[in-house]
This record gives C-alpha cells, sequence and structure tokens, in this order.
C-alpha cells in the first residue's frame, strides 16, 4: 500500500520493504524493533528507514537497539527517539530523528546533547533522512568528533 509520504519524502537512505496499514482512517507503519505498527508521521518514515539502514547495511543486532526510550530529568519526562545499546545494557548510541522538511539545526544538537546528559552514549546521531550527522564523544578529553559516515557496527 503506497501513501502520501511513500511519494513525498525520497531519503537519503536505502530502500526496504515498507509495510502500511490504514486503521481507523491513518497510515500506520509497521516498526520492527516495537513490533507494532504505528502513526506514520513524517518523522516516523525518517525513524523506520534509518533503523533499517542500521540493521540491513551496517550490522547493527536488533536485538540492541529500542525506539522511543523515555529519559526523566526531575518531572520532566523525554523520550530518546533510538538507542543503541551495548550488551551490557549501557546506551552506545543516541539517536534523534526530525521530518525530512526539518533542518538539522545546533537546537536540534542542544536537544540530543540534553539527553546524552543522563545518557552518557559514546556516539550522538541526527537524521532527518536526507542529512545525517554522526559525532563521537570522547569524555577523556571533554571533546566532540563529526565522523565522515555512520559507523558500521563491528567499527564501534
Amino acid at each position: 500500500m503506497l501513501c502520501k509520504f511513500s511519494k513525498m519524502y525520497r531519503l537519503n537512505l536505502p530502500q526496504y520493504e515498507i509495510k502500511i496499514a490504514n486503521k481507523n482512517g491513518k497510515h500506520t507503519i509497521f516498526d520492527v524493533l516495537r513490533r507494532k505498527y504505528v502513526a506514520l508521521t513524517p518523522e516516523e518514515w525518517v525513524r523506520q528507514h534509518f533503523v533499517h539502514f542500521l540493521i540491513e547495511h551496517k550490522g547493527y543486532p536488533s536485538g540492541l537497539l529500542a525506539n522511543e526510550t523515555e529519559l526523566r530529568i526531575g518531572n520532566k519526562h523525554l523520550r530518546c527517539d533510538t538507542v543503541l545499546y551495548k550488551h551490557d545494557l549501557s546506551p552506545r548510541i543516541i539517536i534523534e530523528y526530525k521530518a525530512p522538511s526539518v533542518q538539522v539545526t545546533q537546537k536540534t544538537f542542544d536537544q540530543i546533547l540534553t539527553y546524552n546528559q543522563l545518557l552518557h552514549a559514546e556516539y550522538i546521531i541526527v537524521s532527518n533522512g536526507i542529512s545525517h550527522f554522526c559525532c563521537h564523544i570522547n569524555y577523556d578529553s571533554h571533546s566532540y568528533t563529526f565522523l565522515n559516515d555512520i559507523p558500521n557496527y563491528e567499527e564501534l
């Protein structure tokens, strides 16, 4: 089943076999990590493509990935779009998605860095499906390095 997103948003990510359903008059997309259909929004369109890219093209184990991870800062509840965990279940990568029509800005990085204050992940990734940015965080030197590409899992 095709929907407006498949025609409207051509992403800078590989294609995959997308599962879209119509539930109560609204389009949904199958989330392989949550194992259920979720509302199809432009940001979700990016998330699903990016997750499939990580699993199918970069070798990331789906069992160590989670979507919509809840974080708490005091009384504030935040949701991290995707987290890749290490085998000891500490966060290795956190990923923030934006809709393809949303430009990735400093505000986007500020958002994910707020999440990373809690998680202390080694990498942060930001993507709007068109542009992808990956940083490696060095906590010893209090610095970060932008990488040219999203690393393969075995390179982490």
